[in-house]
């Protein structure tokens, strides 16, 4: 079941939303850091059977005529397919195909020329179903930043000009690591009649879209998190003996998978993945290392630099730094390019819930400053920064002054910069919010009550309920801008979602103005300061958010990223229970930028842009423009027959003066200038005569009625009640 291609567009007075309806329940959405060849942004979510991949923006798919797609049909197996087209082979575990049947299905998408700038907002071009047969909790992908096919080759792994490559855990245990072709399969590819003869003809596996999937097995429960880098090549004691053997070949690309579950008290596996081009799917690897923990981890991430780090949020404990490269014995045998075990080289402890000696939940972390800083999220609102390899120019010291220094063992308690998100002071602070008028003032008096009320009001287990996270996206170099990350990180739900748009820039601000000091964070320009995302309930429509993304705005053009000009660099991707919805924020003033998104569509010559966002009525087309209302308070007539003494009907509409015509009120410029004109609709009918009503004695007995209900009123809650009851 595809999600829609056509979204919701709502404009609010500060960003415009565009909401996806995806009719089943999503656990998981991530970005893809690579453009696909044609120039579209890949979004991978997992859900309740499987995962989707969506192929946005981008040079659409030309309308291929049936003349056309015989011809290439009747041509696929004689003449060489273009550089993009695509080979898919069937699964050796399928059936032998019949006569008369080719074996293999080459696919050639063609694209338009040009993307089309005249489209208010970039449309879905592609989506392709990979079907599991269960959930898909857990994505994850290269920490690698953001780019085209054309620079895609990290660290000289070619097949990232070609493939998606990318990890995935299931509701029943199994870990996947999967490649796809980068280029969106062709509508010709999704019709074929092979894909219609059975219900598992699509299923991931098949071979059916170009697929491959390798099992890394090992793990007894479904895992809690992942992550996975790429093996940088090197020379090492553990390679001399293959280049003595004459091996003039290049060493094929390889990433290393981690997962963490609550296997046992927790347990961190890594597995090492060839990535090979002529691998099938059917391989299964075991972990070259397994870390059994005294708790399970709540999420890990790689250093982008160092690839060898692992950064493992063990909350509310301490985060920690874990090195699968260096041995934690000097006598290591094994015989692989690693060791049988890593080493753990710090800690990072965050501060105490005053009064009492727990320390605060830790919501998230993850690497910032190109893998030199930590930034944390705690669960009462309070962010800061670990500077580990001295990015600032503050910083006293380096804890990793050379790469490979040996430190192992050492922790660090104090943040180099810290500071609180805006309107998180109720949860340090929940007196406050009674004292507000928002909570009873009622306190228990029992000894068991009471102890219960002041740990549940000052203790951990009020903070241990609370959700968040943080997403780091690296922000492409331009020749006018230096490379960045921007941030966007959230806590409790839509209420409080911030983004950061550059970070180095607002470390550096913080710094300058004395950060952890009561600091206005949202003052200042732009690129210095955390700008909080309103009115995000009305993407969602009420559903509960699950987690936040981003994605970074390419140009037009197809490379460089937006400058500061345009808003945002990134925009954000907030993940609902069964919607996507994607913010574009911009700092232009609303209808002039913005409001053009929804007006290139429905604008029309005679109309001026309104002033306002607010709700306009408009009488719909099938309904007349004016409409008569009685809305007299008189006694109603009988439908019997007129009395002698009225007129007869002839003579009603002889003596009835013609009615004038009644001028109503020009279209409202504003949402609700309609209520202004509510007293001339109701008189629009012409009344034949007036109805005799006694206003005094009505006026008495509402004051009648007033006297008792204040004699009620005063008299509630004083004195003993009387209740007799009848035998």
């Amino acid at each position: 079941m595809t999600p829609t291609t056509v979204p919701r567009v709502r404009r609010t007075a500060h960003n415009t939303q565009y909401t996806y309806d995806l009719r089943r329940r999503i656990h998981t959405v991530q970005s893809y850091p690579v453009l696909s060849p044609q120039g579209a942004t890949i979004l991978i979510y997992g859900h309740e059977n499987g995962i989707t991949i969506v192929w946005r923006g981008g040079r659409p798919f030309k309308e291929v005529t049936k003349e056309a797609e015989r011809g290439s049909t009747a041509k696929q197996n004689g003449n060489k397919p273009p550089a993009d087209a695509v080979m898919i082979i069937d699964s050796d575990e399928e059936d032998a195909a019949p006569a008369g049947k080719g074996a293999s299905f080459v696919d050639e998408p063609q694209f338009e020329d040009s993307i089309d700038e005249d489209a208010p907002y970039p449309e879905i071009t592609q989506t392709l179903d990979l079907e599991f047969g269960t959930a898909v909790y857990h994505l994850a992908s290269l920490p690698m930043t953001p780019c085209t096919a054309d620079d895609a080759a990290w660290e000289g792994a070619e097949i990232l000009k070609d493939k998606i490559v990318f990890a995935a855990s299931c509701a029943t245990r199994e870990v996947f690591l999967i490649t796809l072709p980068l280029v969106p399969p062709s509508p010709q590819s999704k019709a074929r009649p092979e894909l219609q003869e059975s219900l598992l003809a699509g299923k991931a596996g098949n071979g059916k879209w170009g697929e491959t999937m390798t099992l890394l097995a090992g793990q007894t429960r479904h895992s809690d998190g992942l992550a996975m880098t790429l093996v940088k090549s090197k020379t090492s004691d553990r390679s001399k003996s293959s280049e003595r053997s004459g091996s003039a070949s290049r060493a094929p690309t390889r990433v290393v998978v981690a997962a963490h579950s609550s296997d046992a008290s927790g347990a961190l596996r890594l597995w090492d993945v060839p990535l090979d081009a002529s691998s099938k799917t059917g391989r299964r690897i075991e972990p070259f290392q397994t870390e059994y923990l005294p708790r399970p981890l709540k999420a890990v991430s790689f250093n982008p630099t160092h690839t060898t780090q692992l950064l493992c949020n063990a909350s509310p404990v301490a985060v920690r730094i874990y090195d699968y490269a260096l041995p934690s014995m000097p006598d290591d045998m094994s015989e692989g390019p690693f060791p049988c075990q890593g080493s753990w080289l710090i800690s990072f402890y965050p501060p105490f819930i005053r009064p009492t000696a727990s320390r605060k939940p830790i919501l998230a972390a993850s690497w910032i400053a190109n893998g030199r800083a930590v930034l944390v999220l705690l669960a009462d609102g309070q962010w800061g920064i670990w500077d580990i390899y001295g990015v600032s120019p503050q910083a006293s010291n380096t804890l990793f002054d050379k790469p490979g220094s040996g430190i192992r063992g050492d922790a660090l308690t104090h943040f180099n910069v810290s500071g609180y998100v805006e309107g998180t002071s109720p949860l340090r602070n929940p007196a406050s919010q009674r004292a507000s008028g928002n909570g009873s003032e009622f306190v228990p008096m029992t000894p068991h009550s009471r102890r219960d009320a002041l740990t549940t009001t000052y203790g951990p287990g009020r903070l241990a309920t609370v959700q968040g996270g943080i997403v780091v996206t690296p922000l492409p170099a331009s020749t006018s801008t230096t490379a960045d990350e921007s941030i966007a990180l959230w806590i409790g739900g839509l209420e409080h979602v911030f983004v950061i748009p550059g970070v180095l820039k607002f470390w550096d601000a913080q710094i300058r103005k004395g950060a952890g000091g009561g600091v206005n964070l949202f003052s200042g320009a732009q690129p210095t300061r955390m700008l909080r995302m309103g009115d995000l309930n009305v993407g969602l429509m009420g559903e509960r958010c699950i987690g936040v993304g981003s994605i970074v705005r390419f140009s037009e053009s197809g490379g460089a990223n937006l400058s500061g000009g345009e808003g945002l660099p990134v925009e954000l991707l907030v993940c609902g229970e069964s919607r996507l919805v994607i913010v574009r924020e911009s700092e232009t003033v609303v209808g002039t930028r913005i409001g053009g998104v929804v007006g290139r569509r429905k604008a029309r010559p005679s109309e001026r842009p309104r002033e306002n966002s607010a709700i306009v009525v408009f009488p719909r087309p099938e309904l007349p423009g004016s409409v008569a209302y009685n809305l007299s308070v008189g006694p109603r007539r009988t439908l019997s027959r007129p009395s002698s003494d009225e007129p007869s009907a002839e003579q009603q509409q002889q003596q009835q003066p013609e009615p004038r015509p009644v001028l109503l009120p020009s279209r409202p410029r504003s949402g609700f200038a309609f209520a202004d004109s509510l007293s001339a609709a109701a008189d629009v009918e012409a009344q034949s005569e007036e109805d005799d009503r006694d206003v005094e004695g009505e006026m008495l007995d509402l004051m009648e009625i007033d006297r008792e209900l204040d004699a009620l009123d005063s008299g509630r809650g004083r004195g003993r009640k009387k209740v007799i009851f009848d035998e």
